[in-house]
């Protein structure tokens, strides 16, 4: 009863604790933890877990997407920063940040019963994380109830540790040799980071504070393993890097085990305050990287000096550092006390079957087979190259590469005593291990060859539309190739003969129920064969692949910016020339006006004078003599008022009156 009762206070405690800050959510593994934190039931790790549980391993990678409009009942609400303003808010996510002051967001940090911050993938965040446990330590007396500060380290902080036991060098460290880890060189702010937040909280109930040292971070997305992910999958190279021997041992840890142990630290408040996060396998970057190899690349690992890493353009200094450490790792206080459902106890290596099936549903990596069939002359090798470019698929012609890959294996798989010449003694177990290779190898290839899905074109025409289409070739085309009329007609008779209604290789593709595309090439009457094309990317879909290299987005943003600017151009170009157009119709509409204008006054002058003509006759004949008289007369008189003299003149003298 007394257990009961001390679980059912603890429930009760942790019930409360509801939301959640991380910052960065928009980052691998922020993101991650988010995610699962928001599908995951407050006070659910203080439960033990069953036996049905620990056995039910196979939809384990398969982690529901939560909604914020859809939130499980019970389960944690997560708020958190964004890197960028571009980044869409995480569906998971009930509140997100960008860009705020320190003032608003130690305002939200004092709403959140958890605040996390992840240092493991930005140093620039170190700063922040120093600020924020800083700015809430100084507000305790305001807590209502007590907070949970975690932050999120890494093991680089233990990266030049002085072994245990100068005579065994294989002792693993656990949490509680904290106090004598040695900080690798880049990794300052990190350690500094880390004494700050075990500094406070230290004797205050109302804050607790944590520290966890996580490894090396894989699943989902990949994480810094996704560099080798992607050289391997795009099959670019024979054999992946190994920087330096690869003994180096690195201690790792599955981004959702990274969560789970998490999970536990808000719901348990352990009083043991440092915590080490990782799996319990002893993996070298060897082991790492002939496991990608192998299990999606071309099977073969290259041992290259250290410096070469800085080549890689998917790895920053911070992963590099991680990936060349040489640390011996356990955790001994997680296994022994905590409730983890774990995604790969075992390690990468030992999960990694799930590791790619997660790494490929989250990159949304689907890989796209395309067969086309068709007689000659149809267009199969022109559309099939912008296919291949367009989905980034190697253009193989199958029959070749099968028979040269079959023959290659089989010399590797005949008995040593059949081959010429021997090997020597130190060669014999990795001959062993080649030879179980290729066999299994080849049998995929067998097994692939009879049951093989892929999207299946089928293009066809009318004979007499290939046949015009070959004739109308440029001599410089036809040279050289089965388009000569001989050959093109046998090669023709012989593709309708093989192909007959009852037995053709689209029937086998029909019965394994993958349906044809069925394309009438004569109908489309495009002679670049783009109407076709552009059907079949419809049919097909979008590519499912990486997208586009760092070049090839350079080179798009700067041919986009071209167009723009072309745009622009030819916009303001055509701007001018319309503004110039309607200058000079104002110019011409104001002339046409003005001549309009002239003209009316000349014609209204010339109808006044025409007007004025019988008017200026009587003046002259009645008026302007008798005026004439009496200005003479006020000139020699000389009256005192000229204007009343000069009116009783004209009067006295009318000649009407008189």
């Amino acid at each position: 009863m007394a257990e009961e009762e001390e679980v059912a206070a603890r429930t009760e405690k942790v019930i409360r604790i509801q939301r959640v800050f991380i910052n960065l959510l928009d980052s691998y593994s922020s993101r991650n933890i988010g995610k699962f934190l928001s599908n995951s039931v407050v006070g659910a790790s203080l439960e033990e877990i069953t036996e049905e549980e620990e056995d039910h391993d196979e939809d384990k990678s398969a982690v529901p997407e939560a909604s914020s409009a859809n939130l499980k009942e019970g389960t944690f609400q997560i708020v958190g920063t964004l890197s960028t303003l571009e980044t869409p808010c995480p569906s998971f996510a009930v509140e997100t940040y960008y860009a705020i002051s320190r003032e608003d967001l130690l305002m939200q940090l004092l709403e959140c019963d958890v605040i996390i911050y992840n240092i493991t993938e930005n140093p620039q965040q170190v700063e922040e994380a120093i600020w924020a446990v800083s700015a809430l330590n100084e507000e305790i007396s305001h807590f209502e109830k007590r907070k949970v500060f975690i932050l999120v380290s890494t093991v680089m902080t233990w990266a030049r540790s002085k072994p245990l036991d100068p005579d065994d060098s294989e002792i693993p460290f656990t949490e509680e040799d904290y106090r004598r880890r040695k900080h690798h060189p880049n990794f300052l702010d990190h350690i500094n980071a880390e004494k700050m937040v075990l500094k406070f909280g230290k004797k205050v109930r109302k804050f607790a504070t944590y520290v966890v040292a996580a490894g090396l971070q894989y699943g989902m997305e990949g994480g810094i393993l996704h560099a080798f992910f992607k050289l391997a999958w795009s099959g670019e190279v024979p054999a992946l890097p190994v920087f330096g021997d690869g003994t180096n041992v690195i201690p790792a840890i599955h981004v959702l085990d990274l969560a789970g142990v998490i999970q536990n630290v808000i719901d348990h408040v352990p009083k043991f305050r440092y915590l080490v996060a990782v799996d319990e396998s002893v993996h070298t970057l060897e082991d790492f990287v002939k496991c990608i190899s192998k299990s999606t690349g071309p099977g073969k690992i290259q041992k290259v000096p250290k410096e070469n890493a800085f080549l890689t353009k998917d790895l920053t200094q911070e992963d590099i550092d991680h990936l060349l450490v040489n640390l011996r790792m356990e955790t001994l206080f997680v296994k022994d006390n905590f409730n983890i459902r774990w995604f790969a106890q075992a390690g990468f290596v030992e999960n990694i079957n799930s590791i790619l099936k997660e790494y490929k549903q989250s990159r949304r990596l689907l890989p796209i087979k395309i067969c086309i069939l068709g007689p000659p002359a149809v267009g199969k090798s022109s559309i099939a190259e912008v296919l291949s470019k367009y989905y980034r698929l190697h253009h193989i012609k199958l029959k070749d590469v099968i028979s040269e890959a079959i023959a290659k294996l089989e010399a590797i798989i005949t008995p040593k005593d059949v081959r010429e010449g021997g090997e020597e003694e130190g060669e014999e177990e990795e001959e062993e291990e080649n030879v179980e290779d290729a066999q299994e190898l080849l049998d995929g290839i067998k097994e692939s060859m009879e049951q093989n899905a892929e999207f299946v074109c089928s293009l066809d025409a009318s004979d007499e539309f290939l046949k015009e289409r070959v004739m109308n070739l440029p001599e410089s085309v036809v040279a050289g190739t089965h388009y000569s009329q001989g050959q093109f007609l046998r090669a023709l008779s012989n593709y309708r003969d093989i192909n007959t209604e009852d037995e053709t290789v689209l029937n086998y593709f029909d019965e394994l129920e993958i349906h044809p595309i069925h394309i009438d090439v004569g109908r489309l009457e495009d002679a670049q064969n783009r109407l076709a094309i552009r059907q079949l990317i419809k049919e097909i879909g979008e590519p499912r692949n990486y997208g586009l290299t760092d070049e090839e987005k350079a080179e798009e943003e700067r041919r986009a910016a071209e167009e723009r600017l072309a745009k622009e151009a030819m916009e303001e170009a055509e701007r001018q020339h319309k503004e110039a157009a309607e200058t000079a119709e104002k110019i011409a509409r104001w002339e046409e006006w003005s001549k309009r204008l002239e003209e009316v006054k000349r014609e209204e002058k010339e109808l006044l004078e025409a007007q004025s003509i019988p008017l200026r006759n009587y003046l002259m004949t009645h008026v302007m003599p008798t005026l004439m008289q009496g200005l003479n007369e006020c000139c020699k008189i000389r009256p005192d008022d000229p204007v009343d003299f000069l009116a009783e003149y004209l009067f006295k003298n009318n000649p009407e009156m008189q």
